[in-house]
């Protein structure tokens, strides 16, 4: 059956979360945010595109720094209303040259970081 991005849940800002998931190791790499056009753009190109909401325009990930996201599969939870996206990452996820965004624990009471910046 063909997809149809307008038959996903968006907020009331026309956004959608959207997960980022190491193909392969499966590791979370970020969560971004898609509207309509975004979900669209990314399954007609590949190429992972967000939309960013401080500067209300789309980005394609890596588009400046080189580290992009190829997509691999797209899968969208059970309510409709979160996208997973499988990609094929180069170089770092976070802006902060991370290999994810989620390098921080949390853990007893105490945070920690997890991984440093990656080597340029």
């Amino acid at each position: 059956m063909p997809f149809d991005p307008a038959s996903l849940k968006f907020d009331d800002k026309g956004l959608i979360p959207a997960i980022a998931q190491a193909e392969g190791s499966g590791e979370v790499l970020m969560m971004a945010w898609m509207n309509a056009e975004a979900v669209a753009k990314t399954l007609e190109t590949g190429r992972i595109t967000y939309w960013s909401r401080s500067r209300k325009a789309f980005w394609i990930k890596g588009e400046t720094s080189g580290h992009t996201q190829a997509l691999v599969d797209m899968r969208i939870d059970c309510d409709r209303d979160c996208i997973l996206l499988i990609v094929r990452q180069e170089g770092p996820a976070c802006h902060t040259n991370r290999r994810s965004c989620f390098y921080t624990s949390v853990t007893d009471g105490e945070e920690r970081e997890l991984m440093a910046p990656m080597a340029d």
